[in-house]
């Protein structure tokens, strides 16, 4: 059982500290008839007015824009040797527009939190690069895991995933 945490700063350092680490997550959408479907990917987080918010440059693949269009609800799941995990549910939502993008593109580059992120780059030619896409990733409830006592604290946010959906 977690012991549950009402401001996300209250884990925050520990999360950093755990993603920056791991870096790489494992993203899990559902599709029409709620079958989940997973891909390996790295997103980059930042705190804004005290809330966790998290982006993902991606492609927009046909599979993964259906999956968000008939449920927007993701999460994303790291974990290392150790046990040391952090499981992260949100809601997605494809941001088009370019001062995201560039935003975004630095964020990657800075590595946010510290070790998260990499050389966008190596698979866009730019942040006006038509095959880069943006998700913006809402999280509603987020679980830290120390793995060596299996401490969990549990953070979710006001209205946790009241959201069902979202403009594409």
């Amino acid at each position: 059982m977690g012991m549950k945490v009402t401001s996300f700063a209250a884990l925050e350092e520990e999360f950093d500290a755990f993603v920056g680490s791991i870096v790489y997550a494992t993203m899990v959408t559902v599709d029409s008839k709620g079958r989940p479907r997973t891909r390996v990917l790295i997103p980059v987080w930042e705190v804004v007015d005290g809330r966790p918010v998290g982006w993902l440059a991606t492609y927009r693949t046909p599979v993964k824009a259906a999956h968000l269009r008939g449920n927007p609800h993701t999460n994303f799941s790291y974990w290392a040797p150790g046990n040391n995990s952090v499981a992260i549910d949100t809601v997605a939502e494809w941001v088009d527009d370019g001062d995201t993008t560039r935003r975004v593109w630095d964020l990657y580059r800075r590595t946010s939190p510290r070790g998260a992120g990499y050389d966008l780059g190596n698979f866009w030619r730019s942040p006006d690069d038509p095959d880069l896409h943006v998700l913006r990733l809402d999280p509603w409830r987020i679980q830290v895991i120390r793995g060596r006592d299996l401490r969990s604290r549990i953070w979710t946010a006001d209205h946790a995933g009241d959201r069902v959906s979202v403009g594409s």
